[in-house]
């Protein structure tokens, strides 16, 4: 089961696998050459016969094929180089053939589509020498082809992608989505103190109180009746500072602030009851809020792990790449975790959206499981 917490950002594209992308380059090319020609010649026939009217049916039909050539750019891309291409988003259009022609013209998605294929066939043609020769040269199908996929689709993200308008509308989404679960996080956080601090701290400090009250009326009784309430408020008050200390520790941990991440993993993994390898490579040190919640993301899942997985071993990796840091914890557990609304790993999920970060979660039934988090640095 695999699992996405928190508002997708920007459409990234990630390198693709070596086979996929020599099948693309190779079988695209008869039909990179097909749409170059129809859209090609059809369009400079209607043009130069618009004049006898010949050419409007032409360049109607041409218009739409454009779209819909663009329709099946987006699904064979997405499929066969993984980009995360949506479908594209048109206007509906309503009227007669010729103002539905005309919307047609004026729609930048359709002008987008065209200088795509434009684009794709003198592309093609490279890439079709370099899949050929990467079926035959392994280092060009290991180093050289998956580059090129991963460029065609970068290209193809940009011209069949949603336009700018429609990224920044969905960045907003996104920040308002980011925004209200911070806000929610923040309540449950604060519910959390105040439980913790009713229910554990305040009572100890009550029960001082009370034997100290009580030692008050006992002085005149002896010193053994006054010394066993004095060592039962000392008790007490003992109690009420570890709980404090603890629960400081719950908000924002000593270790972390002092030694960094790295320290602060190695000594949740300690405290595991199961065995956890911890690796960390985060230069340079990240923001501290990037890092409380790289902590608590650990913390939280190692605890999920001891209690509900099953699993005998567990793995923390954290690295950092130019504008983020990733963790992600495994464990060798029977699986089957879900990110549920109210659940644990939802709470994490928007602990990680507070900052724009994601959290995704793949599980299948049988394991293992895999929680990770991309947590940006800057925001």
């Amino acid at each position: 089961m695999s699992a996405v917490a928190g508002e997708q950002g920007p459409i990234e594209q990630a390198r693709p696998g070596a086979a996929k992308t020599i099948t693309f380059m190779v079988s695209s090319f008869a039909l990179r050459l097909v749409q170059f020609v129809l859209v090609v010649v059809l369009s400079l026939v209607g043009i130069a016969t618009t004049v006898i009217w010949v050419g409007i049916p032409i360049l109607l039909w041409t218009t739409s094929m454009v779209r819909g050539f663009g329709n099946l750019e987006r699904r064979w891309v997405r499929r066969m180089l993984g980009t995360p291409l949506p479908a594209a988003d048109r206007a509906p259009v309503d009227g007669g053939v010729l103002r539905r022609w005309r919307m047609r013209l004026v729609d930048g998605t359709t002008w987008r589509d065209l200088a795509y294929l434009l684009v794709a066939f003198p592309l093609g043609i490279v890439e079709f020498a370099v899949g050929l020769a990467s079926i035959l040269l392994v280092p060009m199908a290991i180093w050289v082809a998956p580059w090129i996929g991963w460029m065609h689709g970068s290209l193809a993200i940009a011209l069949l992608g949603p336009n700018r308008t429609e990224r920044l509308r969905v960045k907003a989404q996104q920040l308002q989505a980011s925004r209200a679960r911070g806000v929610d996080a923040a309540e449950a956080e604060r519910r959390r103190i105040e439980r913790d601090l009713h229910d554990g701290a305040q009572q100890r400090l009550v029960a001082v109180a009370l034997n100290l009250g009580r030692v008050k009326n006992k002085l005149d009784a002896g010193p053994e009746a006054v010394r066993a309430l004095i060592d039962e408020a000392h008790t007490d008050a003992k109690l009420a500072v570890s709980e404090l200390r603890d629960l400081a520790r719950g908000i924002y941990p000593a270790v972390l602030g002092d030694r960094g991440l790295d320290a602060a993993l190695s000594a949740l993994a300690a405290k595991t009851p199961i065995p956890v390898e911890v690796t960390v490579d985060i230069e340079p040190r990240p923001p501290a809020a990037v890092e409380t919640t790289a902590y608590f993301i650990a913390g939280e899942t190692l605890t999920n792990v001891a209690k509900h997985s099953g699993a005998t071993e567990a793995q923390v990796k954290a690295w950092r790449t130019d504008d983020k840091v990733v963790i992600e914890i495994t464990d060798n557990g029977h699986g089957g975790a879900e990110v549920r609304p109210g659940g644990g790993l939802a709470g994490l999920a928007d602990r990680a959206a507070t900052i724009d970060g994601v959290m995704t979660v793949v599980s299948p039934q049988g394991g293992p499981t895999v929680v990770r988090a991309d947590l940006p640095c800057t925001w």
